[in-house]
């Protein structure tokens, strides 16, 4: 399935592109957004894209630019890619959480419970231990708790029981091995929505475990905003709760004064808003959900840099 990205009009105005400004994309994908931000900006303006999949490093190879610059990397690593850039500010950034189409749809990858594949998960199969070196080394406690925590997952203790058991018998090494696996010990429990495959929170756990996801967006929030010049913009993509409950609060606690300290008169430089919220959320119009149906989780959060 091609990759169709997801609010592609909204994120773009929420970055409210300068016409000479620096603009990174941390997420660059299948490069959906970053082509709207190159049709928007002048041709003294710059847009600087972060992806860690090899797959996105070649299609941003078909980019021919002046104005863009591709890193194979993390998004967390944006301090160091700006550094090498000699960028010290930038207007905008834009992070588009999750998985594209290509990564699910594409076997090999092993992020779906739909294909026979290797399990493996990686975003970079270059660096870290797959989803099956991961299932393969952990005790129950800690699937347990991937599973639980990153999947919200309520049969997590009997799914991680049943991983175990399986693969004291033998090796979990695809992905429809871990699939039944996780089948058999849901079983015929209700979960409340049929629609669910059993075997989805559990994929999505270790795929955010494998990958660092809840930490790289943890860790790209306030690298990003350090960035930004008075006026830039930060634009979120998310695709499930536990990602954009960081967005949320990060953005909120980065546009608050505490309470607290609200009552002084004057209040510390360091403590004082640094952000600025636009809108409450802007989730896909049904007409863009029938379209794209992997759109129907996405909200789009965004703020401004204060002076």
């Amino acid at each position: 399935m091609e990759h169709v990205p997801v609010l592609l009009h909204e994120a773009v105005a929420a970055l409210a592109i300068r016409s000479s400004g620096i603009y990174v994309d941390a997420t660059f994908g299948r490069g959906g957004h970053a082509r709207e931000i190159l049709r928007a900006l002048g041709p003294a303006g710059r847009l600087v894209a972060l992806d860690r999949d090899p797959d996105a490093e070649r299609a941003a190879a078909l980019i021919d630019d002046a104005r863009f610059t591709f890193h194979r990397a993390w998004f967390s690593a944006i301090d160091a890619v700006l550094d090498a850039l000699d960028i010290a500010r930038i207007d905008g950034a834009l992070l588009d959480l999750g998985v594209s189409s290509p990564q699910l749809d594409d076997p090999a990858r092993g992020f779906s419970y739909r294909f026979e594949g290797p399990l493996d998960m990686r975003m970079d199969p270059s660096r870290g231990e797959s989803a099956a070196e991961l299932i393969a080394r952990a005790d129950v406690r800690e699937l347990t708790e991937v599973i639980r925590d990153y999947g919200e997952e309520r049969f997590a203790q009997s799914i991680a029981r049943a991983i175990a058991q399986a693969r004291a018998r033998a090796p979990i090494a695809t992905t429809r091995q871990l699939a039944d696996v996780v089948a058999q010990a849901v079983g015929a429990r209700t979960r409340g929505d049929w629609r669910q495959d059993p075997a989805a929170r559990t994929f999505q756990a270790l795929r955010i475990a494998v990958n660092r996801e809840l930490h790289e967006v943890a860790a790209a929030l306030p690298a990003i905003t350090a960035r930004l010049a008075p006026g830039g913009r930060l634009a979120v993509i998310s695709f499930h709760s536990l990602e954009d409950r960081i967005v949320k609060r990060y953005l909120r606690s980065r546009s608050q004064t505490d309470p607290r300290l609200a009552k002084l008169p004057s209040v510390p430089a360091a403590e004082r808003p640094v952000l600025r919220l636009i809108g409450r959320g802007t989730r896909p119009s049904a007409a863009e959900i029938e379209l794209n149906p992997r759109a129907r989780s996405a909200v789009l959060r965004a703020a401004e840099r204060l002076t």
